[in-house]
């Protein structure tokens, strides 16, 4: 029942809505909608957006086979070619104006990772060997330019001079280093890997894996450590609950795709204890809360953690068939998805953000430069590939 629903919500709400933000005129997908369903053709593009969307149709294209799905991602990729990548320095822009001119041109390690997994996934998707290769620059750029030898750094200039972190930085600390950034680079790599089979992306995966379980993930608190310095000590008391059921079905799928022993020995138990942990703590039976810091529980539902939730517990139940619950515990997050996180407005998409009863948040936007189609279309393509 749940599968065939979420197909279904997939084809005949995700889909559309997003086809619909299509800009024909300066390229990508617009970048604004308001609360009131009002878009805003003249906003900002974030790069971080169009890569997403660009991932989503080429992932959408590939599951169902729709050629109007591949035009999209075409679409996405002339965008990310022709405007996000900067053509004298290499590397991708944060944000482009409404007409295609760069705005901010901030390079962070986060925006590159995106765009190898969109470029990853559009080379699967439609073959174009130009896709792979700038993939392949980036990964190149990162690895040179963005990392030292405890981890990836965050924030650069147009000229990878290293900047401030202010935008992966929250909860009132600048981080040298992020959980996030760490998470969402290994998630690029992984798809690389598996499009391309390079050695050198693979060994980097396994770094990557290493850093997590040595240095990320906190075994006496059953928890992802988020915000870093430079040497990568823990700098706040902050859990957060939807990146770490995230990351446990993104690094299971990590190892899956890696395909060494040793690595499915080494993580398994962490992304075993993650998944357990989250669903002790964070999850009230329908859905789940947002973050904890220092001990205090941020109880709104926000769209990306509800999502991830379903994967990650559907992850969960496949990997260990003895609990159940988490298989129960999908079901329910979807059906406080569908009841109240999906905005049942014509026009419209899903809300920002839900209190613990559902009831929205007025004012947050419907589409800006981080909503976007990823995950809850991801959450559709993991569901209906899983079943």
């Amino acid at each position: 029942m749940m599968v065939e629903e979420i197909r279904s919500h997939l084809t005949e709400n995700i889909i559309p809505f997003w086809k619909a933000l299509r800009d024909d005129e300066f390229g990508g997908y617009y970048g604004w909608m308001d609360y009131d369903l009002k878009l805003d053709k003249k906003a900002v593009k974030g790069c971080i957006l169009n890569s997403r969307i660009t991932w989503f149709f080429s992932n959408a294209y590939t599951l169902l086979k729709d050629e109007s799905l591949l035009e999209e991602a075409k679409h996405g990729f002339a965008f990310m070619k022709e405007h996000c990548m900067d053509k004298e320095n290499g590397g991708i822009y944060w944000s482009i104006k409404y007409n295609g001119e760069p705005e901010d041109t901030t390079k962070h390690t986060y925006n590159q990772a995106f765009s190898i997994y969109a470029l990853s996934s559009y080379y699967e998707a439609s073959g174009d060997e130009e896709a792979l290769s700038m993939a392949k620059e980036l990964f190149r750029i990162i690895e040179t330019k963005c990392t030292d030898e405890i981890g990836y750094k965050e924030a650069f200039d147009k000229g990878f001079h290293e900047i401030e972190n202010d935008k992966l930085s929250e909860n009132g600390v600048i981080a040298e280093k992020t959980m996030n950034t760490l998470l969402h680079v290994f998630e690029a790599y992984t798809e690389l890997y598996r499009v391309s089979g390079m050695p050198e992306v693979k060994e980097r995966l396994k770094w990557i894996m290493d850093t997590f379980a040595d240095k990320v993930y906190n075994p006496v608190l059953h928890r992802q450590e988020v915000f870093f310095d430079a040497n990568m000590n823990s700098i706040i008391d902050l859990h957060s609950y939807g990146h770490d059921i995230e990351t446990a079905w993104l690094i299971d799928r990590g190892v899956e795709i890696l395909g060494e022993k040793k690595y499915e020995e080494k993580m398994t138990p962490i992304t075993k204890d993650l998944t357990a942990q989250i669903y002790k703590v964070a999850f009230d039976g329908h859905s789940l809360a947002n973050e904890c810091e220092k001990g205090v529980v941020n109880t709104h539902r926000i769209w990306w953690v509800q999502a991830e939730t379903v994967v990650g517990f559907l992850n969960g139940w496949q990997k260990n068939p003895d609990k159940p619950e988490y298989l129960e515990a999908a079901k329910a997050e979807w059906n406080f998805i569908r009841e109240h996180v999906i905005d049942k407005r014509n026009g419209s998409e899903w809300f920002w953000e839900v209190d613990a009863k559902g009831k929205p948040f007025e004012g947050r936007p419907i589409v800006e430069p981080w909503k976007c189609p990823y995950h809850n279309g991801r959450m559709c393509f993991e569901v209906i590939r899983r079943s």
